[in-house]
């Protein structure tokens, strides 16, 4: 069959729209559908679900007019109409079908759902943001439904600790375009010039740690490389910083930096040799302190062997032979002896106190033994009273019970020799014995000699 379009009737009255002439369109081919096998077959009319609510009769004898609805479009066909030409007027058979009941009652639960679906989807869109989480130092770019921090983290399985950082804080909202950051905390064990502490970290390397603790790195011995990676699980770092220190030695002053660990190890780096005895102020094992001042001690020494005495012990008995205030030495006692060493110091030309090293007995002591009398002392001797004792004392040896003539060989108040002490029952030497005794004693050698053995003096007995 032959399509041809036909010219449409001018409008108007037969006038020209907008004063030009109306061209007859150039004739196209015709559409061919596809070739198929099968028949057409009209769609199944929509039956709503469910129980349907009951026709008012006012329903029943006037229905409400439908409303027309728009035809679909027609699918473009190929035309070789040049391109500004208008199109041909559709023809007058094609008009819209009319709307009745049966087609508004499936055609009004289908706008609902299109308005449900728009809806939901516009929700969805609504709540999606896009952003950038970044897990110890890790980016990734994501969508979420998280309305805030915590819940991004929650979704993402990230766990954080009391030392972890996040920015922005776990409550704050999230909006499209958001970056959330999260560092994770390491422990360090961290020696700093001796003082050993725990410290935690959110640093990957030992250099970050270093800046953000703080700790001054420039000329400092570190244990671990400053690129070295920190892991979670943490790390030990020994750091001991530049210190200045001064030394004194050899009547001199020398002040290096250092960052030695030990005293000693400074006092090398300084150039001083200890030798000998050679010290210093500090142990050498202790760690150098900054602005510390060590003194270096120079010793000489030598040992020195002394011999010292020992002292003897007294033992007492008593003796109810001998007069009260009377004693008796049975056995002389003797000192003993020990040699003992001792060091001899000078430190920086100055002797030290010595210092005792290790005795020996050379000989032991001898103990004394001396008896104690205990007799009453008679208080007369008939025939001696009532002479001038005093006065015969007073001659002899000046009224002194322990006096002692220049030879030795006499003592005591009246001037005794042992020999005559004894003889008249005396024990020990005269001079020992009390005055109380030695002149008992006296008396008895009166009524026995008279006078006699006092021949200057003797006379005051009776002047």
């Amino acid at each position: 069959m032959d399509l041809r379009r036909v010219a449409p009737t001018l409008p108007y009255g037969g006038q020209e729209p907008y004063g030009g002439g109306y061209e007859a369109p150039v004739p196209y081919e015709a559409y061919e559908a596809p070739a198929s096998n099968e028949p057409y077959e009209p769609p199944v009319p929509y039956e709503p679900y469910g129980p349907q609510p009951p026709v008012l009769p006012q329903q029943q004898s006037t229905p409400a007019p439908a409303p027309a609805l728009a035809p679909p479009p027609t699918p473009a066909r190929h035309s070789s109409h040049r391109r500004g030409r208008p199109a041909p007027p559709r023809a007058q058979s094609e008009a819209a079908p009319a709307a009745t009941p049966g087609n508004l009652r499936r055609l009004v639960p289908q706008a609902l759902v299109v308005a449900f679906l728009a809806g939901g989807t516009s929700a969805f869109v609504a709540n999606d943001k896009a952003v950038e989480l970044s897990v110890d130092g890790v980016p990734r770019t994501m969508h979420t439904f998280a309305d805030n921090v915590a819940e991004l983290l929650a979704d993402e399985g990230v766990t954080v600790g009391a030392h972890d950082i996040i920015a922005p804080a776990p409550g704050a909202e999230l909006a499209s375009g958001d970056e959330v950051v999260v560092r994770y905390g390491r422990p360090v064990q961290l020696t700093l010039d001796g003082h050993r502490r725990q410290v935690w970290t959110t640093a990957r390397t030992v250099d970050g740690a270093l800046r953000q603790l703080g700790v001054r790195a420039e000329g400092a011995f570190l244990s671990v490389s400053r690129s070295a990676p920190i892991a979670r699980h943490g790390l030990a770092l020994d750091v001991r910083t530049e210190r200045t220190v001064t030394f004194m030695a050899d009547g001199r002053e020398r002040t290096i930096r250092t960052n030695a660990a030990t005293v000693g190890e400074a006092l090398s780096q300084a150039g001083i040799t200890l030798r000998g005895e050679d010290t210093t102020s500090v142990a050498r094992d202790s760690f150098p302190r900054d602005g510390q001042t060590v003194t270096v001690l120079r010793i000489t020494g030598r040992e020195e062997v002394r011999e010292e005495a020992i002292p003897y012990t007294t033992v007492k008995t008593l003796d109810a032979t001998l007069f009260k205030g009377t004693e008796v030495v049975d056995r002389q006692g003797r000192q003993g002896a020990r040699r003992v060493t001792y060091a001899l110091r000078t430190v920086n030309g100055v002797r030290q106190k010595p210092r005792r090293l290790h005795d020996e007995i050379v000989r032991d002591p001898v103990t004394q033994r001396v008896r104690v009398g205990t007799k009453v002392m008679p208080t007369s001797v008939a025939g001696a009273d009532g002479l001038n004792w005093s006065g015969l004392a007073a001659c002899e040896s000046g009224g002194r019970p322990g006096a002692v003539d220049p030879s030795g060989n006499y003592g005591g108040l009246y001037q005794f020799d042992v020999g005559t002490w004894q003889s008249l029952g005396g024990s020990g030497r005269p001079q020992d014995a009390p005055a109380s005794e030695q002149t008992f004693r006296a008396k008895k050698l009166y009524v026995q000699r008279g006078a006699s053995p006092w021949p200057h003096c003797g006379r005051r007995l009776t002047g």
